[in-house]
């Protein structure tokens, strides 16, 4: 995709620490097994926003704060926290957003067990140039489906 080596290197981190502002949320919340409340989900939606709090007096060699604030971002506008659109977004979040939604889906969660890679790459595909940077979505479907990229 381009990316330079310090691009890469802030991506590795940004895809560490994206989930930073879960700190705030109860472990209640987190690990709830049915559905949220508005107001729960309110709170787990503000996360991101809490997280760029955290990093953005914070001198990193990279846009950190931006990454963690922008990664549920859609390409539509529907994402959230500011309802940023295609290149609005920085290609590091477009490439985490992606990232989070293949792990998220591929994962068990508290709510429901994992639906398994193939459900999450059906996902991105489908959502491909709608939700998803479609170049990002290519690459990893690539990676998963002809390079045999795994979780494992």
């Amino acid at each position: 995709m381009g990316l330079t080596e310090n691009q890469q290197d802030g991506l590795l981190m940004a895809g560490i620490i994206h989930d930073l502002g879960k700190v705030s949320i109860p472990a209640e919340i987190l690990s709830k097994p049915t559905k949220l409340t508005e107001i729960e989900y309110k709170l787990i939606q503000n996360h991101s926003q809490t997280g760029y709090d955290i990093l953005k007096d914070i001198d990193f060699p990279w846009p950190l704060a931006e990454m963690v604030l922008q990664h549920h971002e859609r390409m539509d506008g529907s994402g959230y926290p500011r309802g940023l659109k295609g290149e609005e977004i920085c290609l590091e979040a477009r490439i985490l957003m992606v990232a989070d939604v293949v792990e998220a889906m591929a994962s068990y969660r508290p709510y429901r067990p994992a639906l398994g890679i193939d459900a999450a790459l059906e996902e991105i595909e489908k959502n491909k140039g709608i939700l998803y940077d479609s170049e990002v979505v290519e690459v990893c479907l690539e990676l998963f489906r002809e390079k045999g990229f795994s979780f494992e």
